[in-house]
């Protein structure tokens, strides 16, 4: 029982750890806690779930896997898409207060986004939940006592792979050291050259793409929900502020941890105080360590 709990873990820990990044991208470059980033996963959801209606008559799918070319088209757009309401939410909210030298300005804006994303969520697509697809996948057995199924496998791996490739990007890319320039002080880097507009616009391009895979993952595995984005929130921050807010590895860390405890907090609770978990590990790592598990932000 605690291998497949471990396991579940693992599975929900990935997609908040996707979800967790951008979260910490844009607070270590722009310097703002972004309560709209859980709409952000709402939205990439929907888009993705518009493009799997337009290829309902499409039968096909990877192996053992429940999508097809179809979805692989969908998240692509879905991440697109993402990214641009991103840019546009930016654009229309945060850049002007951006000027202003009180930063629980951006804060609370983020609070107003998010209440108003959701909303909106809620008068196009309706309350009621949706589905990618209807089949019903059999879980096959990895372990001894541990069950997963071919798309939980796809969602691991995938996180895995997005993340190897984000460490590339930051580390070895032109663009990816100049955000990390702006995230050590982007006065400085804008004196150097770096053009820190741009950065910003790819600060919001990178989190959105992350966090509208991070939705579409939770909605092939889980279901599709208005509320989903706002469900997530306190875990997105609680994995940031465990792994060190700012940090893109200790995101990944921290969504990995929240994920294991609120699955193995039902060994001890009833499965309604999972949520309760993120919350105290998140008091707790405030309390005894500010800094998180990897100590001092690093992009």
């Amino acid at each position: 029982m605690i291998g497949q709990l471990l396991a579940n873990g693992i599975i929900l820990g990935a997609t908040i750890a996707l979800g967790a990044i951008g979260l910490t991208m844009t607070y270590n470059i722009l310097d703002f806690a972004n309560f709209a980033q859980g709409e952000l996963l709402t939205f990439g959801a929907y888009f993705a779930l518009i493009a799997v209606s337009a290829f309902a008559g499409v039968h096909s799918t990877f192996g053992a896997l429940s999508f097809g070319w179809p979805m692989v088209v969908a998240l692509l757009l879905a991440a697109a898409l993402t990214s641009l309401l991103a840019i546009l939410v930016d654009w229309l909210v945060f850049r002007p207060l951006r000027r202003s030298s009180i930063q629980v300005a951006l804060v609370i804006a983020s609070f107003g986004a998010s209440l108003l994303l959701r909303h909106l969520v809620v008068l196009i697509w309706g309350p009621q939940p949706a589905y990618y697809t209807t089949n019903i996948q059999i879980s096959t057995q990895i372990l001894p006592g541990v069950r997963v199924t071919p798309d939980q496998i796809f969602l691991v791996a995938l996180t895995a792979l997005l993340v190897v490739g984000l460490h590339f990007f930051l580390s070895r890319t032109k663009l990816g050291k100049a955000m990390r320039a702006t995230a050590d002080d982007p006065q400085l880097a804008q004196v150097t050259g770096i053009d820190v507009a741009r950065v910003v616009r790819w600060t919001w391009i990178v989190g959105g793409s992350l966090a509208a895979v991070a939705g579409v993952l939770y909605g092939m595995t889980v279901q599709i929900l208005p509320e989903m984005g706002f469900n997530l929130i306190l875990p997105l921050f609680a994995a940031a502020i465990l792994g060190g807010v700012g940090s893109v590895y200790g995101a990944v860390l921290g969504g990995l941890v929240i994920g294991i405890a609120e699955n193995l907090s039902v060994l001890f609770l009833t499965p309604t105080y999972k949520p309760a978990i993120a919350f105290l590990l998140m008091i707790a790592v405030l309390l005894v360590r500010p800094t998180g598990i990897l100590g001092k932000p690093k992009l």
